[in-house]
């Protein structure tokens, strides 16, 4: 069965007054824009309609999903976050290819998580093929995007 992953108690989530003082990070891979980028506005929408100032919300584009995990470290060194979220697409395919990248996302982001200092969100989807991931940006199965400001609102407010 599947169900739409963008489905969340709002309840669970702090009040504006102290989102409005956050500050977020979205990093967005341009491959598979058609993908990532939906996905990345969802995540904008849904910190700014629990009250996240947009002004609060740094977006930076890398040009693939390996470089997520840069992105994300640079973007910790350099700025005082409450959050990160990385925003991928893998399609697999023919090639091994498929395997590397999602590994390489995986292990990093996993590595920069581990350091403690910020939570990095992983919404990074990881598809068979193109359906899926349409599925997963706005589709049938809600937007990945969307859960990821969820959780990120979450652990940056444990």
């Amino acid at each position: 069965m599947t169900t739409d992953l963008s489905k969340y108690d709002a309840n669970q989530l702090p009040n504006a007054d102290v989102l409005g003082r956050q500050r977020y990070a979205i990093i967005v891979a341009d491959w598979n824009s058609e993908i990532t980028y939906p996905m990345a506005q969802g995540a904008v929408d849904t910190l700014v309609k629990h009250g996240v100032p947009e002004e609060n919300i740094d977006i930076m584009h890398v040009p693939g999903t390996v470089e997520l995990t840069y992105g994300a470290a640079r973007i910790m060194r350099e700025e005082r976050m409450d959050a990160v979220i990385v925003i991928g697409c893998v399609i697999q395919g023919e090639t091994p290819h498929f395997d590397y990248v999602c590994q390489s996302v995986t292990q990093g982001v996993a590595a920069l998580n581990a350091q403690g200092k910020v939570p990095v969100i992983f919404s990074v989807l990881t598809v068979l093929n193109q359906q899926q991931a349409l599925d997963r940006c706005g589709g049938k199965l809600g937007n990945k995007g969307i859960e990821g400001a969820y959780t990120a609102i979450r652990m940056a407010n444990l």
